[in-house]
Formats: C-alpha cells, sequence, structure tokens
C-alpha cells in the first residue's frame, strides 16, 4: 500500500520561496520515477520537476533554474525547492511515484499524493 503525504505549500510573495515535501511509504527498494506535478487549468496534470533512473532530473521550462528537485532517500521524502515564486505558480501540487520504466510525462500513471496548495500573491 503505497501512500504519498505532499506539505509546505502555503501563501508567499513574489520572489520568495517554499519548500514542498513528500513523504512516502509502502515502495518495494527499487528504481521508480518520482515528481512533482501541478493542477493546471485542463484535465491532466502538468510535470512541474522529476527524476528518473540513477540520477536524472527534468524540469517544466517555467520551472528550470527556479525549482529543484531532490530526494531523501534515508528519510523517504522528496522535495521540491521553489525559488524566485511568480503569480503564475499558484496552483495545487501533487507528488506522484511510478515505476522507473515509465515516464514522467505517461500520463496518469502509479501513485499520487494529495494536493498542497501554493498561493503567490501581492
Amino acid at each position: 500500500q503505497v501512500q504519498l503525504v505532499a506539505s509546505g505549500g502555503g501563501s508567499v510573495q513574489p520572489g520568495e520561496s517554499l519548500r514542498l515535501s513528500c513523504s512516502y511509504s509502502g515502495m518495494i527498494e527499487g528504481l521508480y520515477t518520482m515528481g512533482w506535478y501541478r493542477q493546471g487549468s485542463g484535465d491532466q496534470r502538468e510535470v512541474v520537476a522529476g527524476m528518473y533512473g540513477p540520477g536524472g532530473r527534468d524540469y517544466a521550462d517555467s520551472a528550470e533554474g527556479r525549482f529543484i528537485i531532490s530526494r531523501d532517500q534515508t528519510k523517504n521524502v522528496l522535495h521540491l525547492e521553489m525559488n524566485d515564486l511568480r503569480p503564475e505558480d499558484t496552483d495545487v501540487y501533487y507528488c506522484n511515484v511510478r515505476e522507473g520504466w515509465q515516464s514522467l510525462w505517461g500520463g496518469d500513471l502509479g501513485y499520487w499524493s494529495q494536493g498542497t496548495q501554493v498561493i503567490v500573491s501581492s
């Protein structure tokens, strides 16, 4: 029974930072694709940042250079450091884990956390 619990969202002003955290459990040892997604305006959640293989990292164009995804394997926590936040970053964010052979952009796959809301406004 895989469980993901996201936290760290909040309300901030433009230019400020947040760090989202995702505590996960119930996963057997192995190689997984993990990532952070946002709700977006459509039916499909949008990739924000992800990690795959033994050390691969990918970021959405809007996140590149501002966000950093990391994983603390000793504590079973996935992080998303969000810097220089902008109003357009406002959304509900989710963490996700899926099989290592599955793409970050593979649609509604794997397991999802509940959403944590990020609001960026002045």
